[in-house]
């Protein structure tokens, strides 16, 4: 992510930020996401299959998909396996019954294929893709335009934190307004006609900020993460490059520096996953046909969920949100690192050969 000076100065990372291209940063993220998706779907497929076997899922009911990269608000539809009609994912049994997360890996591998392991995929792929690509493209460059060289020497802490927070928000705030026309269109299964003209409606009658409903939650989840993780991350990483005394660290380096990143961040703003989930499957709730209820605001949801449970509700879902949330950070990371030292390498060896 940029070179330093062997005396350890700050050459600026301009060097550094030419050394891959704007293009080269979003393939290398996108291929991280991708990755990402693929490897950690099957925990999200698993613990739906295990929450909808205890409480099956009705007809126009949403849930919460996350599967540590990005949340989606899904609602069921019909499909109860009778007269031959198929039955969606999240609804399909089995003769007997899961006893445990890796029970149900091996009863649906072996019952219904492999394959049925990433049945989440394909929502995951439509916008945490294009999301990640606008966050990691968007980090590196504010970063660089910051000044930051590697390592967190001559005060340069806040540099990494700066540009998480301009990036995420940036990427949030962009993606916000497709995530909820995304949502309308499944909740109500509106082809793409109708859903063009249900949003020109929106827009007319409610503005056009209806269009980012629930970005205010989200925000206060990934806004603070975002700042703890890149702080983490660039910490732990000129831990390991000063140590070993060496500007670029190696997959496995950069996998174990996302993974602690990740479940730091994760565990101290766990409080506002609690709030961002509720208030996710409210709006969800709401804006299904099902519902008829206005939310509330946020601040009264944390009153009552305080009131009703007390302060431990704001803590609820530690280990399930740190399995999910530590290896997503490492795959992500250390695959978009080498993919970008793969670029980086290839770069220097074609103007390499241009200069002969």
């Amino acid at each position: 992510m940029g070179e330093v000076n062997s005396d350890g100065s700050s050459e600026k990372s301009c060097d550094a930020a030419k050394s891959i291209t704007p293009w080269q940063q979003m393939i290398s993220s996108c291929s991280g996401a991708i990755l990402t998706s693929f490897f950690v779907t099957p925990l999200d497929v698993v613990k739906i299959r295990l929450q909808a076997q205890k409480s099956p899922l009705q007809r126009g009911q949403c849930f919460l998909y996350c599967n540590g990269l990005m949340d989606h608000v899904c609602w069921c539809r019909n499909g109860n396996g009778n007269n031959n009609k198929p039955v969606h994912w999240y609804k399909r049994g089995l003769p007997q019954p899961f006893t445990g997360t890796l029970d149900a890996f091996i009863k649906i591998s072996r019952q219904e294929g492999p394959a049925s392991l990433w049945s989440g995929l394909p929502p995951t792929l439509v916008m945490a893709v294009p999301a990640t690509v606008v966050y990691f493209t968007c980090y590196e460059q504010c970063r660089n335009k910051l000044g930051y060289s590697d390592g967190l020497q001559h005060g340069q802490w806040w540099k990494p934190m700066a540009a998480g927070v301009i990036a995420r928000t940036w990427a949030v705030t962009m993606i916000s307004p497709l995530e909820m026309v995304r949502t309308k269109m499944q909740s109500e299964q509106l082809s793409y006609t109708a859903v063009w003209q249900s949003v020109k409606k929106m827009v007319r009658q409610e503005g056009v900020l209806r269009l980012w409903m629930g970005l205010g939650p989200t925000l206060l989840r990934d806004v603070p993460f975002s700042a703890l993780y890149w702080f983490g991350y660039e910490s732990f990483r000129s831990m390991i490059q000063k140590i070993h005394g060496k500007t670029r660290i190696n997959f496995w380096e950069n996998f174990f520096a996302g993974a602690a990143s990740g479940a730091i961040a994760g565990v101290i703003t766990l409080p506002f996953d609690v709030i961002k989930t509720h208030r996710q499957i409210e709006l969800g709730n709401l804006m299904s046909s099902a519902g008829k209820n206005q939310t509330s605001s946020t601040f009264r949801l944390i009153q009552g969920l305080y009131r009703q449970q007390g302060i431990t509700s704001l803590f609820t879902g530690i280990v399930p949100r740190v399995i999910k949330v530590a290896p997503a950070c490492a795959i992500m990371i250390s695959s978009y690192e080498y993919i970008k030292s793969v670029f980086r390498e290839r770069n220097r060896l074609t103007q390499q050969m241009l200069t002969i």
